[in-house]
């Protein structure tokens, strides 16, 4: 049993909470909507006023919160984590951001004589509470040692990937592949469709073939009914893509399909549809293709 602290309850964030409770941990846990969390605290979890109250009364904090901006909003001023921090803690940063912006706070946390991992997650809602979920570290390899139980009770799957920020790099080059993945999905049903498949059997068979990854299998249906709360919105996925082609011209990695995918992002938000999962990236091409719901 472990004392720890994590900010940020979102979609995924609860649910390792969920999670983590489940495995006997102490969990102190801060989301800057309480009412997200209620459900949390009942199982258990003790709620903090503040990020820094969080890692206060946590050997380990865990983070996920959605861009660069939130993380430096979580982190900073005198109720932020690093506040919270002391000799001998460990700072969990969960979230996908800039590789440069994690490196950066890394080496302000160890200024506080303690010390960071970046450990983004791949998988959804489901790999994770079959716990199945993907963790991907960078930092310390001493740290990795200290945290690794903790992260092989979020999912099966915890993998040392090097030094700060090299798991942001990872997990930023995974994630441009389930927009691109989903746009070709798009293509597959809709050309089905209009030859005169309904799009509930294309979906069945293609859910069912040689294309169908992980991502596909779960995300799929998604083109038949989106969920009452996005897994994985719009607006998020552009942001992973935004940072993939940004290292793409930092490192002279040509992007095509990630670019293009990127567009249909965009005229997903263009027709209202940010909140949305960005599995409605079909909705799109379906407009394209004078095919409606």
């Amino acid at each position: 049993m472990a004392k720890l602290g994590f900010v940020g309850l979102g979609v995924m964030g609860s649910q390792i909470v969920n999670r983590l409770l489940g495995k006997g941990h102490v969990v102190t846990g801060h989301n800057r909507t309480r009412s997200k969390a209620e459900w949390l605290i009942e199982r258990g979890m003790k709620w903090a006023d503040s990020p820094r109250a969080a890692a206060a009364a946590a050997d380990v904090t865990f983070a996920m919160v959605s861009n660069s901006a939130a993380l430096e909003a979580i982190t900073d001023g005198p109720d932020g984590v690093l506040a919270g921090l002391g000799q001998g803690k460990i700072f969990v940063d969960m979230s996908t951001v800039s590789p440069a912006v994690s490196r950066s706070l890394a080496a302000r946390v160890r200024e506080k004589k303690a010390d960071m991992v970046d450990a983004p997650v791949s998988g959804s809602v489901i790999t994770l509470q079959e716990g199945k979920l993907s963790v991907m570290v960078g930092g310390c390899l001493e740290t990795f040692e200290r945290v690794k139980p903790l992260l092989q009770d979020i999912g099966s799957k915890v993998t040392y990937v090097g030094e700060n920020g090299l798991a942001l790099s990872m997990k930023i080059a995974i994630n441009i592949s389930l927009a691109t993945q989903m746009l070709a999905f798009s293509e597959g049903v809709l050309l089905a469709e209009k030859s005169g498949i309904p799009r509930k059997t294309a979906v069945e068979v293609l859910t069912h073939s040689a294309v169908a990854s992980p991502m596909i299998q779960y995300r799929g249906p998604f083109v038949l009914e989106q969920p009452e709360e996005a897994w994985f919105d719009v607006g998020m996925m552009q942001k992973d893509m935004g940072l993939a082609l940004e290292m793409g011209r930092r490192l002279d990695v040509p992007l095509p399909t990630t670019a293009l995918s990127n567009e249909f992002l965009t005229a997903a938000r263009a027709m209202g549809l940010a909140k949305q999962d960005f599995a409605v990236m079909f909705d799109v091409l379906a407009r394209m293709s004078g095919v409606g719901k």
